[in-house]
This record gives C-alpha cells, sequence and structure tokens, in this order.
C-alpha cells in the first residue's frame, strides 16, 4: 500500500493531546479529583488488578497537573516516543483506580494513546521535526491510518448493534426516561416527554451509529457525514450530561478523512487571505517499492491480534447468556454506550455464626455517594464490597462472619427486583471470569409504557 499524506494525522494528534489537557484541567478546576479518586476511602478495582494503588492526594493532583502538560506536548510533538508513553501509562492508571469510574470514552482514550505510541504523527509540523530535521516526513505508513480508522470503526459498530434490543427500538428505552427528564430546557424541553421523540430518537442513535462509518468512509459523502457527526454529538452534549464524549468522538472521527485535508484547507485560506487562487500542496507520494521484512510481517501479526481483541472483548459477553445489561458480565470495554438505565438500592446483612449476632450495614458506611450508585447495579462491586465488608468485620475482632446482599434494581423503568441471591454467602465467592451463578435471572417483563403527554414527570 502506498504510504499516506501525514498531515491528516498530524490534525488527529494536535486535537487528541488538547482535548486530554482540557479535560485534565476541568478534572482539577471542578474538584472531581477529589470526588473520584482521593475522597472515596475504598476503591473498587478491576479483577486481576487489585495491586493498583490509589496514590494520596498531593501526588494525584500532580498526576493529573502531569496530565494536562503532556497533553501540551502531545500536540506540538515535544518528545513524542516518552510522550505518549507516560500519557498512556498515566492515563490507563487513572482509569484502574476505581472500577465505579470507568467510561467507554476514557477506555477509548487509553486505546488510541497506546496506539499512537507506535504510530509516528511527529515526523512533520512538531517539534521533534523541528530540533531533528533528519525525522522529518511528509508521509506515513498507510497502515497507521487504517489502523486508527479501524479502532474508531468498532466503537461506532458495536455501539450501533448494542441498541438492537426491543427496549431500544420498541420500547424507546431508557430514551424516555432520559428526555423525560429534560423538559426544562429552552426551546426543545416541552417536545422531550413526546411519544413520537423518544421513538425518533431512539431509531436515529442506532442508524447513526450503524451506518455513520460507511458514509465516513464515502469520499463523496464525507463533508456530509462529519457534519451529521459534528450535529449528532453537539445534540447529545446539550441532552445528556456525558462530558468529554461527545468532543472525543468528533476528534475520532477526523481519521476518516483524506489524508491530505489539513493541507487543502490551509491553501483555501491562504487564497482567500491572498485574493489568488493557490494550487493545494500535497506531498508527492513514493510507490511502495520496498521489501516485506520481517519485522514487517512481525508487526502485522501483532496488528491482527490486537484486532481479533478488540472484536472479541464486545463479544465475549455471549459467552454468559442472557440479558447484559442485567448482569454486566462483558458489560465493560463493549461499547454498549447509553445502553441502559438502572438504579439500585443494596443493604448487606452480616451475620457471626458464632454469635448468631446479625448487622444490618449500608453501604455508605464505606462508600461515596457516587460509588454507592455504581455498585447497586454491579454485581461484581457489589461482590467486592461484600468482600471487603467482611474484611472489615473480621478485622474488628468479631470472627469469621457471612455477608449477604439485598439487592434491588429497576432496567430500563421496569418494577425493582432482586438482582443478586439473598441467601449466597458473598465473603466465600471468589471473583473471576467465570459466570456468575449468584446472579438472579434478569426480568421478563417489558419496560415501563411511554407516557402519552409530554408534561414532566421527574421524581
Amino acid at each position: 500500500m502506498a504510504p499516506r499524506d501525514i498531515a491528516a494525522l498530524v490534525a488527529f494528534r494536535v486535537a487528541l493531546g488538547a482535548l486530554i489537557t482540557v479535560s485534565s484541567v476541568r478534572f482539577l478546576a471542578y474538584g472531581w479529583v477529589d470526588v473520584l479518586f482521593t475522597g472515596p476511602r475504598y476503591h473498587f478495582t478491576y479483577w486481576g488488578f487489585s495491586w493498583v494503588p490509589a496514590l494520596p492526594a498531593p501526588w494525584m493532583h500532580a498526576l493529573f497537573a502531569v496530565l494536562a502538560v503532556l497533553g501540551v506536548l502531545l500536540s506540538a510533538g515535544l518528545f513524542y516516543r516518552a510522550t505518549t508513553v507516560l500519557l498512556f501509562v498515566a492515563f490507563s492508571y487513572v482509569q484502574l483506580v476505581d472500577v465505579s469510574n470507568y467510561l467507554n470514552h476514557y477506555y477509548l482514550v487509553s486505546l488510541l494513546l497506546g496506539l499512537l505510541v507506535f504510530v509516528p504523527t511527529h515526523r512533520a509540523f512538531s517539534l521533534d521535526a523541528w530540533r531533528k530535521p533528519a525525522l522529518r516526513s511528509d508521509t506515513l505508513p498507510a497502515w497507521c491510518t487504517y489502523l486508527l480508522r479501524f479502532q474508531v470503526t468498532v466503537v461506532y459498530v458495536f455501539a450501533g448493534l448494542a441498541k438492537l434490543t426491543t427496549d431500544w427500538l420498541v420500547h424507546a428505552q431508557p430514551l424516555n426516561i432520559w428526555l423525560s427528564a429534560r423538559t426544562s430546557l429552552p426551546l426543545v424541553g416541552p417536545f422531550l416527554d413526546e411519544r413520537w421523540v423518544a421513538y425518533t430518537a431512539a431509531w436515529s442513535g442506532f442508524l447513526f451509529d450503524t451506518t455513520i462509518v460507511a458514509f465516513l468512509l464515502s469520499r463523496r459523502l464525507r463533508p456530509f457525514a462529519y457534519v451529521v457527526v459534528v450535529g449528532f454529538h453537539a445534540a447529545t452534549s446539550v441532552l445528556f450530561p456525558i462530558g468529554m464524549f461527545p468532543f472525543i468522538m468528533v476528534t475520532a472521527a477526523l481519521v476518516f478523512f483524506d489524508s491530505s485535508w489539513p493541507r487543502r484547507i490551509a491553501a483555501r485560506v491562504h487564497a482567500w487571505r491572498s485574493g489568488t487562487v493557490a494550487p493545494v500542496s500535497v506531498p508527492a507520494l513514493p510507490a511502495p517499492v520496498q521489501p516485506v521484512t520481517r519485522l514487517a510481517w512481525a508487526g502485522l501479526a501483532v496488528a491482527v491480534v490486537y484486532g481479533v481483541l478488540q472484536v472479541a472483548m464486545p463479544l465475549r459477553t455471549h459467552l454468559y447468556g442472557g440479558n447484559v445489561l442485567w448482569h454486566e458480565q462483558g458489560m465493560r470495554f463493549s461499547w454498549r454506550v447509553m445502553a441502559r438505565e438502572k438504579n439500585g438500592s443494596a443493604t448487606f446483612v452480616v451475620t457471626s455464626p458464632a454469635t448468631g449476632r446479625e448487622w444490618h450495614v449500608p453501604p455508605s458506611d464505606y462508600l461515596t455517594r457516587l460509588q454507592e450508585r455504581e455498585m447497586s447495579v454491579q454485581p461484581d462491586l457489589i461482590l467486592q464490597l461484600a468482600r471487603h465488608i467482611a474484611r472489615d468485620f473480621e478485622a474488628r475482632g468479631l470472627g469469621p462472619v457471612e455477608v449477604r446482599a439485598d439487592v434491588r434494581v429497576s432496567l430500563n423503568g421496569r418494577a425493582a427486583q432482586l438482582l443478586v441471591d439473598p441467601d449466597v454467602d458473598l465473603a466465600r465467592v471468589e471473583d473471576g471470569l467465570a459466570a456468575k451463578p449468584w446472579i438472579l435471572p434478569a426480568p421478563e417483563t417489558p419496560p415501563v409504557k411511554l407516557r402519552p403527554t409530554w408534561r414532566a414527570q421527574v421524581h
């Protein structure tokens, strides 16, 4: 494959670095570092990563300041290799500190940073290229573009497939719940509780996610598709509190554009300023005449393995059966973006077999409100907290105890029902990748019917 103009991926590098800087500064400015990382007394860990510690408050604040600086260095293309490696490690570490903070778009940023470690977007329009002229190149191998496109494609396709459910397409849930809560918005608010609005939004979201990549890949339709991308994510940003997600996806979609688009725009701007018709400066691309080396074949093998893993991760939930939105096994890292609305309440019952004593323990004794909200609907977090409560009681000299959980959860507006078996002693259950038989079956009843009136009924 012929090499590609480097300009498009340079623009992507600059935009991604700017987003990381802005996001890190926001976390510091709004106090989210304390709320999410240093304030909690207990942190939920990913399976296999319980060894990852939470840093003390001063160090965690310093880490986010470092992330902000590294974002600037990425945009500037300075010390690129060290910057991308440090960004990948630091950003991924932040995601590993507490599972209850998991967000799909930050997982995507970690993946994109990992890929940029191997994609040399610093060979042009960078301080590295200015410092080391021998590094300069107007082109990149074509695989750099295809690898990034593949990653973004995986996100959109699986986000679309996650909406191929009865709740989403037939009942327009959970969108009806969310839109009905936004009726106070100016202009559009009074319409957000209408039946047709919820259905229009649900089907539009499904069709957008499942088709947008095809339109972005079409040279003729790409500009119009990108306008749709911007409009769609701008609308979701206004309607839903989803943070940086719209900006990250708008930035990620840049990898689908023609590799010389920044040069063409620059040429048109120059022509407009000078009042002349300036030719577009596009570097001459050499033909791919170089032999394929063993290193290239090894790189291809690694890329194939990476691609297989990215496809397998969202599909792994089918090994568990049932409704993933209920049992959550295989939910994370599967791009099920905004696919469910769950509310739950949990109480832990601790008993001492030796004395017969019983304690009813609220999660608030150990968790922040944000952690409790996430824990009460995710079985693996319920298990983690149950085992932590058992260790805490035993550390207080109360002897071996049993911990059971009374957890009631509502999925997409259904009546709340038990999520986990209340008779199972969770203190003796080991976490792992195997199916969790102590999770009770998902509700079979349909979600609540849509209200025929647009009058807000938010409780």
